[in-house]
């Protein structure tokens, strides 16, 4: 079958058996070369980049061939740019080339560089895909840091044609590794998910039937590229399917999420999605006014993943957007991960989102019961619908390892071949999740998720996590990364005595801290001290919030026979109040009123920037003191980002965001706001 055959008329599952993404953009260069691939809107709204078959392909093998003149076939490169199209003319460089790709975010001012040493050291990776500015800025901030400065840079945007170097067509089989997705949050131990040209092939091939995907859809999305969601549905689908893909910065989605919905309406959207904090956004943040100018009814599938769907987001969206055209068949709850390249289980595109209601005491026992909808021990879990393909999904029970029964909770196990290869350079984890067998009969190999669920009427729901993962905002967190980091920084707390682990408050969840104290410490202990240094340091590592924190007498935190934490148990105590605590700190809110204010002055700036603190991060005004770090109340980077245009569109002058990052306390940031403020009056 030829490959023009294999991807107008009819991909079946066998075919994607036999090409690579390298084959794909080829046959798209030559069948629709002034087909445009990608639109980048800069600005998020009307600055508009553009780019064809014909382009992306030459432009993919002037970085190709580069990397051919380093000898670097086979090798890691670690890919640090800024949302553009300059990523994915590298991505698909690195296809042709026959190199590794290994996607991160780059580096920020005034951040730490933990993570992407991680990321170099577990990879091996020697060289830098980036841009000049971005290498700039490293050369600069990071002076320090010899391993980056060691590697190889390759800054692609100053590459041309005319370099003399000539690109040459190699082998690539299926079976290569095309890329390493490094799970988001890992520090101290990462992990690099491999994936194949085949996985990539075979999974999106899953999402063509599963979205329903031709040459007529149109994806828009705002997602980083960096990782699964982005990278596969936003980044390589597009050319995959041969429909256009539209891009916004993510900076501008959190900025105003309006921007995001008229795209849809601009470009008649008919997929996009993300995690299920992005529809709250897009409800809380765009205003009637905003509204009126939408059309959503080209959207055919908005998918929601990547965290806990809540069935009250849906209805929020379903009854904010109906009047501007959307369809609630529209909603598509989805599951997948890193470990199977993206999807692993969707709903069917013409299905409403289907709602379970289950008896709350039953899950704890692992146990489906259906409840009434609205019953006190009820809890409402959607559907994220039925596999694809050859993805095969069993319930099994994560102790005996014996296939469940129809109402039993169980561990979700995947096999199929949209299932990675395992972890690079890591045997022993790759053996424990990759290659699992069940018993009685035995049956395997299968991928074993960590998350729990179980099947009721043919469709799939998690009930719950077996590994402790934190999802916060679409991202996942490990709690040894957090432990470690607090522990490492804090010094009145014990090593290898602490404990991270997330709590469901009001319908969202919040990390939580339990730590315990230095017996020399205990006395005359600091808690309020202690516990600004232990959301400060999270805040600027992970760009995560710590909504609660208890402090624990020495020896006191509940840990297994054989010294290890028992992360369960920690969370159980806090929220029955068993945990031997010797000091507590919640940020726990009492609603305020944003100040407005007809007459700017330094007082008035820092008192309506802790009434944005007290509402955007859910703390009691009265406990904000002016003189801590900013940080300290758990200030990230997508929260910068909102409070970066609060300030432009509150005083009309625009705040450098790293400002925030810089440990100055809020009076101080009050200080050169208020700056900013009265230079921007006098030179007007």
């Amino acid at each position: 079958m030829s490959l023009q055959h294999f991807l107008n008329n009819c991909m079946t599952e066998k075919d994607t058996y036999t090409y690579t993404l390298v084959d794909i953009l080829k046959f798209r260069a030559s069948a629709t070369p002034d087909q445009r691939a990608y639109t980048y809107l800069t600005d998020g709204e009307n600055q508009e980049e553009h780019i064809t078959y014909r382009e992306l392909d030459r432009q993919a093998k002037v970085v190709a061939a580069n990397l051919q003149e380093m000898q670097a076939k086979g090798e890691r490169a670690l890919m640090l740019y800024p949302p553009s199209l300059a990523f994915i003319i590298s991505l698909w460089g690195c296809f042709y080339a026959g190199v590794i790709a290994v996607p991160a975010y780059p580096p920020r001012k005034n951040r730490s560089l933990l993570r992407i040493r991680s990321i170099v050291a577990d990879s091996g990776a020697k060289i830098i895909l980036s841009t000049q500015q971005i290498y700039e800025n490293v050369r600069k901030n990071f002076a320090d840091d010899k391993d980056l400065e060691r590697m190889k840079w390759l800054e692609t945007d100053l590459l041309t044609d005319s370099s003399g170097l000539k690109f040459e067509s190699l082998p690539i089989s299926p079976e290569e590794i095309a890329l390493l997705q490094y799970t988001s949050g890992s520090t101290g131990l990462p992990k690099g998910v491999m994936v194949s040209h085949l996985n990539i092939m075979r999974n999106s091939e899953c999402l063509r039937h599963s979205f329903e995907l031709s040459t007529s859809s149109v994806s828009v999305s705002w997602l980083p590229t960096f990782h699964d969601m982005g990278l596969i549905l936003g980044a390589i689908q597009p050319v995959y399917t041969g429909f256009p893909g539209v891009l916004l910065p993510p900076v501008s989605f959190l900025q105003k999420p309006v921007r995001w919905l008229r795209a849809i309406t601009k470009y008649k959207g008919t997929i996009g999605g993300g995690p299920n904090f992005g529809y709250d956004l897009c409800v809380d943040k765009i205003s009637e006014e905003e509204r009126a100018s939408l059309d959503l009814s080209s959207m055919k599938s908005l998918y929601n993943g990547a965290e806990p769907i809540r069935q009250a987001t849906l209805e929020r969206f379903i009854s904010t957007f109906k009047p501007y055209g959307f369809k609630p068949q529209a909603f598509y709850p989805c599951y997948g991960m890193s470990e199977t390249t993206l999807i692993i289980s969707g709903v069917r595109v013409e299905d409403k989102p289907y709602c379970l209601a289950v008896n709350t005491e039953g899950l704890e026992g692992n146990m489906i019961i259906e409840a009434s909808t609205g019953d006190a021990k009820s809890y409402s879990l959607v559907s994220i619908g039925r596999t694809w393909l050859d993805t095969r999904v069993k319930i099994v029970n994560p102790e005996t390892l014996r296939e469940c029964r129809d109402d039993e909770v169980g561990e979700i196990w995947v096999s199929g071949s949209s299932v990675a290869k395992g972890y690079y350079n890591n045997r022993p984890e790759t053996k424990r999740s990759f290659h699992a067998f069940t018993k009685g009969p035995v049956d395997g190999p299968y991928l074993r998720t960590g998350d729990l669920g179980f099947f009721y009427n043919e469709q799939l729901f998690i009930s719950g996590r077996l590994k402790d993962i934190i999802i916060i905002y679409g991202r996942n967190y490990y709690p040894q990364d957090i432990e470690f980091i607090i522990e490492d920084n804090v010094q009145e707390l014990r090593p290898n005595c602490s404990a991270a682990f997330p709590c469901d408050i009001n319908n969202e969840e919040r990390l939580v801290i339990v730590a315990e104290v230095e017996r020399t410490c205990l006395r005359g202990l600091g808690v309020e001290k202690v516990c600004d240094a232990i959301r400060t340091v999270v805040s600027e590592e992970l760009e995560l919030q710590v909504y609660a924190i208890q402090l624990l007498r020495t020896a006191s935190i509940p840990k297994t026979s054989s010294g290890k934490i028992q992360r369960r148990a920690c969370k159980q105590g806090f929220l029955d109040g068993s945990l031997n605590v010797v000091g507590t700190s919640v940020f726990d809110h009492k609603d305020q009123v944003m100040i407005e204010h007809d007459s700017f002055s330094h007082a008035s700036v820092q008192a309506w920037l802790m009434s944005w603190i007290s509402t955007k991060f859910n703390i009691a005004i009265e406990i904000i003191d002016p003189e801590k770090p900013v940080t300290a109340y758990g200030l990230n980077s997508m929260k910068a980002i909102e409070l970066q245009q609060h300030f432009l569109d509150t005083f009309g002058v625009d705040f450098p965001p790293y400002l925030f990052f810089e440990k100055i306390s809020i009076s101080g940031l009050a200080e050169k706001a208020w700056g900013l403020i009265d230079e921007s009056r006098n030179s007007s």
